[in-house]
């Protein structure tokens, strides 16, 4: 499939955003981990507090995404709240290399990942206007797809300088920190083409009152995502499946570690990730003008079902490389998937708006999900009890999957 200019545009910022997401899945939880370790905070007690920043960060955007959300559907507001997020993201990527306590760089974190997810509010609802309905299913698998691989390069150079640190005399610690800083170059150079490149297509023309109105639209659209089962449905279950999801990319290194995996197993079994991520990202959205996306959806979570119970034993360095395997295979395929199919379920003058509640129940979901496994690691002394809680909400969500689409027939 040939792309368009803009279609390349979007999917690079998948590219730039990605390597810090994997910088969150790999390196800077196994660094926080460690900096709590030499501040004598138990393993357990770290990886909760890790899972409760992640989600005081999911909160933040939660509460404040239909507001901007909302804003962002006014004519020329889009571009500029998705750039005012983007540049909170990478100065807080940024500032994570200054040399800090555990607390203050878990508030670093914070501020970080508040960047990272508000974009992708106003990220996501691009779709609607750089692309068509037919080629949603395909471009949103690409920016997936690529997000993991070009994610891969920064990666890479981060671990080169980790792994020789010694020999190179640079020390862990500083690689480390450096690694940060390239992340967040990376990031800045993969958004210039869509900073430069992107126009909104679909948009509520501006009035006296933007604000007051944003306040009356918002109103407006949960009433109607509330009457239209169709999408009230689909978000439900989005909720529940997602959950499991997210959850499982923000604490597998931390519950990789608690477990005994090493930390060079832990970054390599998750470079594995993104790297056979790509392909299976890019079959699932061509398998898409083949195969129903609603039956494509069901299949990523049932496959999630059963990564979370095989993760219950876990205790060896080779399972947790398999479990790397089995979650590329299907990672990028449902959040790709889910993406594309809300696109084509809601207005598209209104994308937006009704991305904000998609991201209010992803992102949400999220909160949800890190809250209740470090809860229940916290309470119990054992990650695995933990996942346990999550395997419950890959079932769930696979029901109420099913039940939306009996609203929709």
């Amino acid at each position: 499939m040939k792309l368009t200019k803009i279609e390349k545009s979007w999917i690079l910022y998948d590219v730039g955003n990605s390597a810090f997401v994997l910088l969150i899945s790999t390196i800077i939880p196994i660094y926080f981990k460690n900096t709590a370790a030499d501040s004598g905070i138990s393993a357990a007690n770290s990886t909760a507090f890790w899972g409760y920043a992640a989600s005081i960060a999911t909160v933040i955007v939660a509460v404040m995404g239909p507001i901007l959300g909302t804003m962002g559907d006014n004519e020329g507001y889009k571009k500029k709240l998705f750039s005012l997020f983007f540049v909170i993201g990478v100065i807080g990527c940024s500032v994570l290399a200054v040399p800090a306590s555990w607390m203050v760089f878990l508030l670093l974190f914070i501020i970080a990942k508040v960047g990272l997810s508000g974009s992708l509010i106003f990220y996501d609802s691009m779709l609607t206007d750089i692309t068509d309905d037919d080629r949603m299913d395909e471009i949103s698998s690409n920016g997936y797809a690529w997000g993991y691989l070009g994610s891969c390069i920064p990666f890479v150079l981060c671990m080169g300088l980790i792994l020789t640190a010694d020999k190179t005399g640079i020390g862990t610690l500083n690689a480390t920190r450096a690694s940060f800083l390239i992340t967040a170059v990376w990031w800045i150079f993969s958004t210039m083409p869509l900073m430069k490149n992107y126009k909104q297509m679909y948009f509520v023309e501006k009035t006296e009152h933007p604000i007051k109105e944003c306040f009356a639209r918002l109103s407006e659209t949960l009433k109607d995502i509330q009457g239209n089962m169709s999408v009230y449905t689909f978000l439900i279950a989005f909720f529940l499946y997602i959950d499991g999801v997210y959850t499982i990319i923000e604490m597998a290194t931390s519950y990789g570690k608690d477990v005994g995996i090493s930390d060079n197993n832990l970054l390599l079994a998750l470079l594995l990730t993104q790297v056979v991520a790509f392909p299976f990202a890019i079959l699932f959205g061509r398998l898409s003008k083949r195969i129903s996306t609603i039956k494509l959806i069901s299949v990523c979570i049932i496959g999630y079902l059963g990564i979370s119970l095989f993760a219950l034993q876990l205790d060896r360095a080779w399972e947790f490389w398999f479990l790397a395997v089995c979650v590329a295979v299907f990672q990028g395929a449902v959040q790709a998937l889910s993406r594309s199919y809300y696109a084509k379920i809601i207005p598209k003058n209104k994308s937006n708006e009704y991305f904000s509640f998609y991201d209010i129940f992803g992102k949400g979901a999220a909160f949800f999900g890190t809250v209740l496994m470090s809860a229940v690691t916290q309470l119990t002394g054992s990650s695995k009890y933990g996942v346990a809680s999550i395997a419950l909400l890959f079932v769930l969500g696979f029901i109420f999957f099913q039940i939306h689409l009996k609203k929709t027939k």
